[in-house]
């Protein structure tokens, strides 16, 4: 068994997209028109074959709280491996990323947490 796709509540899918896709570099793998909304994926460059992400729109009230509660308490939704998270950390900066969390050592890890004005925290981690 393997993970394929994951998913992360956004409020706007256009916004997300451009968010995922132009500032954090990622890939979009598909866009697909579901009812009134999409099925949009995105992998990262470096495993294009890899597990999928995908902008799952937050429209139904329990996503909208559950989005809203976590972002209100500093907990990110997901977390993405990065190779040198202070150089991740001072191209996001000149791109204007809002971070809740500077680059910070945790044992064997460096963290740091962004806005993806999506309404989510995302943490990056370099082991």
């Amino acid at each position: 068994m393997e993970i394929i796709v994951t998913s992360i509540f956004v409020q706007d899918q256009d916004k997300a997209l451009e968010f995922y896709s132009e500032t954090l570099g990622f890939v979009k793998k598909q866009d697909v028109p579901v009812g009134e909304f999409r099925w949009i994926t995105l992998v990262s460059p470096d495993d294009q074959d890899g597990t999928e992400l995908l902008l799952e729109p937050n429209e139904h009230p329990a996503a909208k709280e559950y989005q809203k509660k976590i972002f209100t308490e500093g907990i990110p939704a997901t977390m993405f491996g990065i190779k040198d998270v202070h150089k991740e950390y001072k191209r996001l900066m000149k791109q204007g990323v809002k971070f809740t969390m500077e680059p910070t050592e945790m044992g064997e890890v460096t963290i740091a947490v962004f806005d993806d004005t999506c309404g989510n925290l995302i943490q990056i981690a370099q082991k």
